[in-house]
């Protein structure tokens, strides 16, 4: 049990300091541009997709853990971490080969961008800790405790996953190739 205790809090401290740093590593890798190199602009298709995979992986873990498949769960949400990861390198190496895109559409549905915008940030960064912890409980076997976190991490990362590919969807034709 002491153990158990000891191991909780050895990652709640790694979450904690992961979750500070990858948001600050990509605000100011953000503003790194690698000179003379060719812009990775096949990137965004790729990194929408994955966001698209991840929101089908992420309702197919919930539909393998409601029909009592902990096993399927458990790789599915393992794949959803990896593939987060992915997109992370992919985000980043586009970002810093690449000038930012600037949102050309007009009227309402500039503010209606924006809006997702901001709140796909916003959670994307407010996910990081949770998704961590979430898996931390069911690696600790404390699965009421998961299960608890899940109920907030799971629509969380789904309205993430969702949103990163309606954004890349309205921003895909301001891209300059």
């Amino acid at each position: 049990m002491q153990q158990r205790i000891s191991d909780e809090k050895k990652f709640n401290r790694v979450i904690a300091v992961v979750s500070i740093v990858i948001p600050l590593v990509v605000a100011l890798l953000f503003g790194v541009k690698i000179p003379n190199v060719k812009p990775l602009s096949f990137l965004p298709p790729i990194y929408a997709s994955i966001n698209g995979i991840t929101a089908v992986l992420l309702l197919l873990a919930v539909w393998a853990i409601k029909n009592g498949n902990q096993k399927l769960h458990q790789r599915l949400m393992t794949t959803n971490i990896i593939l987060s990861l992915l997109f992370l390198v992919m985000y980043i190496a586009y970002h810093m080969t690449s000038d930012s895109t600037a949102y050309g559409g007009l009227g309402v549905i500039r503010y209606v961008y924006y809006f997702i915008l901001f709140t796909h940030i916003v959670l994307s960064i407010a996910l990081i800790p949770l998704v961590l912890r979430t898996y931390a409980k069911a690696y600790l076997n404390k699965f009421d405790e998961h299960r608890a976190l899940a109920k907030y991490t799971f629509p969380i990362w789904l309205y993430v996953a969702i949103t990163g590919v309606v954004v890349y969807l309205m921003i895909s034709p301001y891209y300059a190739y």
